[in-house]
């Protein structure tokens, strides 16, 4: 997949519209919790910027559901982004109004321009064209470098890029070209490690990758949906009871192309969905009545350390465990180390995979770090993705 960049195009002096993903976590009082996403989309912002182009900044935050809401506004990002850049960063009150059209009508080259909260307005997520019209007439050009929303047919993602030249940013070409090398160059052993509670959302991904790696590693919730078509008994555990039939055939698939499927084979159980639960290491497919598996125990991390050691490609998806309570990272933090210990291309997407590595001050021993969730998994599974397919090709 070969998409045109902003490189590929004159920027001096236009103005650049610039799909970001500034969706950021934030606390009651509205102080940003990670910066990440902001920082990501800083070298696509710092070249525009130095080239002399007009740059216009667009980002959805949370679920206003198509109407303001000020406990969504982008102030906050606005003032982060500036104290990042050092230079002013101005945000309109509107998207589409008369402050948006006044602020970036003013603009001089080198300036940056934020839009206030796409999502503010229903016709973004309708994909509505007379908004992504509106849009596109605030610009000369448009760069998608929200990778994370590139799965998403809304206005700002992929209905403004039928308005506009469309080009990619540094982060989204990086995006494409990290995930396209690990899945269509990945040399053996390729090793996939998935988590995360269910089965249904990495269907397509299993099914993909099958076909190309050799070794699957299965943790979190998910694993006790596959432990469950193997007859194992899981007390209270959270899994899919309509997709054990699934997880047969993706057991039998694998026997059939001769790729090696780890399940868990201990597990650190609780008596309650809590940080402060008792928990103990029992059998993974022997748990007893009353309590839930809460994350690979000892033996699994080993095992799964040991694979992982030998791979030469790895893709990891998903928490091994139920990553929101500290009592029960240990799994996930430790195939996290081995990720970033092995001498493998490593590619890690899903919020609580990246936030381990990153924790554990690893992020830059992981080839690439997605910034997708549903956008990666999408990606790996080989699904058209709106925002990337609406990109000029080279």
């Amino acid at each position: 997949m070969n998409k045109k960049t902003f490189k590929d195009i004159e920027v001096v002096g236009k103005k650049v519209f610039v799909r970001v993903d500034f969706n950021v976590p934030m606390d009651e009082s509205n102080k940003i919790l990670d910066d990440t996403r902001i920082m990501a989309a800083v070298p696509t912002i710092n070249y525009l910027v130095h080239q002399g182009a007009k740059v216009i900044l667009c980002s959805h935050l949370g679920r206003p559901k198509g109407m303001f809401n000020p406990k969504f506004s982008l102030a906050p990002v606005a003032k982060r982004l500036q104290e990042i850049l050092g230079v002013p960063v101005k945000l309109a009150s509107d998207a589409i109004g008369e402050s948006a059209k006044k602020l970036t009508g003013e603009m001089e080259n080198g300036e940056i321009v934020m839009l206030e909260n796409i999502r503010f307005y229903k016709e973004e997520e309708e994909n509505d064209d007379n908004f992504a019209k509106d849009l596109a007439n605030l610009a000369d050009i448009y760069v998608n470098d929200a990778f994370g929303t590139a799965h998403r047919a809304h206005a700002s993602t992929a209905g403004i890029a039928r308005h506009l030249p469309a080009v990619a940013g540094f982060l989204m070409s990086k995006e494409i070209v990290s995930l396209s090398k690990a899945v269509d160059g990945a040399e053996p052993p390729f090793v996939v490690v998935l988590g995360g509670a269910k089965i249904s959302d990495k269907i397509g991904v299993i099914a993909k990758l099958l076909k190309k790696a050799n070794v699957f590693l299965i943790g979190g919730a998910m694993a006790y949906t596959f432990i469950a078509a193997l007859g194992g008994k899981l007390g209270m555990s959270r899994y899919e009871e309509d997709k054990i039939n699934v997880a047969k055939s993706i057991l039998e698939e694998a026997e059939k192309l001769n790729v090696k499927v780890v399940l868990p084979v201990d597990v650190v159980i609780a008596n309650e969905f809590s940080p402060d639960a008792k928990a103990k290491q029992v059998d993974a497919f022997n748990i007893p009545d009353g309590f839930q598996g809460m994350d690979i125990g000892n033996k699994t991390r080993k095992l799964f350390a040991k694979e992982i050691k030998k791979a030469k490609t790895i893709v990891w998806n998903g928490p091994l465990g139920v990553y929101e309570f500290k009592k029960f990272q240990k799994g996930t933090k430790k195939i996290a180390k081995a990720v970033a210990k092995s001498d493998a291309v490593s590619v890690v997407g899903g919020g609580d995979s990246v936030a381990a590595i990153t924790e554990l001050g690893y992020a830059s021993k992981v080839t690439h770090l997605s910034t997708g969730g549903g956008a990666t998994l999408k990606f790996l599974e080989g699904a058209v993705l709106p925002g990337v397919e609406m990109l000029e090709d080279k």
